[in-house]
C-alpha cells in the first residue's frame, strides 16, 4: 500500500478542520438565564427616612378645678374635662398631651401657639369669642353659695355686705364684684376655688361664689366642712366649651365631630355619671353670653 502523500494529508486535515469550523458557527448560543430581581438590602432599608411622628396636640388645663380637673396623688391631671377631651380625642383620631397651665394668661398660651387648645371649664361668652373660638359646650353650668350650715344666707342678695370668696377671674368674681361695687374691700379673691373653700372653712369669709360642679364636689367630699348649698335663680346659666386659637377651623371641627360622636354613643353619660352620680341634663341649645367666667 502505497503511503498518502503530504500534499494530500494535509489537505484532508484542512477538510475536517474547516467542517469543525462551520459545526461551531453554526450552533445557536444558550440564552443567558434570567437574573431574578433582588429585594433591597438592608442598607438601602436603613436608608429609608422614617415615618413622621404623629401629631400630638397639646391642651392647657388649670389642674385646681376639682372634680373638671386636678392633680392626683401622683401629679397625674385627672377630672371630669380630661375624661371627656381624652374620648373626644380617641373619637377624632388625634393624640393629646395636658399640661398644668394656671389660669392666668392661660388664653394667651393659645395665641401664642403654646397650647392647641384650652379645656378649663371654660365658659362661652361673646367677649371670649372675639378672641378664640369653642367647640360646641360641652357642660351645662350656674353659679350656687356654699355657706356654713349655721348661715343664715338664703339668696344672693344676702351677701351684699358678707366676706365672700371667690376664685379671682371667674363669673363667681365678676358676679360678687357687681353686687357689692368694684371697690369693695369684701370681696376676697383666692387662686383656686378649694382654697376659697377651705377658708370658708377656716372662717375666712362668709360664703363663697362658684360653678356648681365645683361646690357640689366639694361638699359631697368634704362632710366635714358642714357646709349648706344655696341656689338663686337670678345666676345665668352658662356653658363650657373647648377653647382654640381663633380660625383654627380644621381642629375646632375634628373635636365638635368627636365630642357629637361621644354624646351619641353613651360615653358623654357614661364620663358625666362618674364624677356627678347622675346622668346629664338635655344641654341648651346655644351658649349664653355673660360676661366672664372660669
Amino acid at each position: 500500500m502505497t503511503q498518502p502523500s503530504t500534499r494530500r494529508f494535509l489537505k484532508f486535515s484542512g477538510l475536517i478542520l474547516a467542517g469543525f469550523i462551520l459545526s461551531a458557527c453554526g450552533k445557536k448560543a444558550d440564552a443567558p438565564a434570567p437574573v431574578p430581581a433582588s429585594a433591597p438590602d438592608a442598607a438601602s432599608a436603613a436608608a429609608a427616612p422614617p415615618p413622621p411622628p404623629a401629631k400630638v396636640y397639646v391642651v392647657g388645663t388649670d389642674a385646681a378645678y376639682a372634680p373638671f380637673e386636678s392633680q392626683n396623688e401622683k401629679g397625674d391631671i385627672v377630672g371630669f374635662d380630661i375624661d371627656v377631651v381624652t374620648a373626644v380625642a380617641q373619637k377624632a383620631g388625634v393624640e393629646v398631651k395636658f399640661i398644668n397651665t394656671p389660669w392666668e394668661g392661660i388664653f394667651n398660651t393659645l395665641t401664642q401657639g403654646d397650647r392647641d387648645l384650652v379645656v378649663s371649664a371654660v365658659t362661652i361668652t361673646d367677649e371670649r369669642k372675639q378672641t378664640m373660638d369653642f367647640s360646641t359646650p360641652y357642660f351645662d353650668a350656674y353659679q350656687l353659695i356654699a355657706v356654713k350650715a349655721n348661715s343664715k344666707v338664703t339668696k344672693f342678695a344676702d351677701l351684699k355686705k358678707l366676706k365672700v370668696g371667690v376664685q379671682n377671674g371667674t363669673t363667681g368674681d365678676e358676679v360678687v364684684t357687681k353686687l357689692q361695687g368694684k371697690t369693695s374691700t369684701n370681696v376676697k379673691r383666692f387662686e383656686s376655688t378649694p382654697i376659697a373653700l377651705k377658708e370658708l372653712e377656716a372662717g375666712g369669709v362668709e360664703a363663697v361664689v362658684a360653678d356648681n360642679g365645683v361646690i357640689v364636689n366639694y361638699v359631697a367630699n368634704n362632710a366635714g366642712s358642714q357646709f349648706k348649698i344655696v341656689s338663686d335663680k337670678s345666676f345665668t346659666p352658662e356653658q363650657y366649651g373647648i377653647a382654640f386659637k381663633k380660625g383654627n377651623t380644621e381642629l375646632q371641627e375634628k373635636f365638635n365631630k368627636g365630642l357629637a360622636d361621644i354624646k351619641a354613643d353613651g360615653t358623654y353619660a357614661t364620663i358625666y355619671k362618674k364624677y356627678f352620680g347622675e346622668a346629664p341634663a338635655a344641654a341648651a341649645a346655644s351658649a349664653p353670653a355673660s360676661a366672664a367666667s372660669q
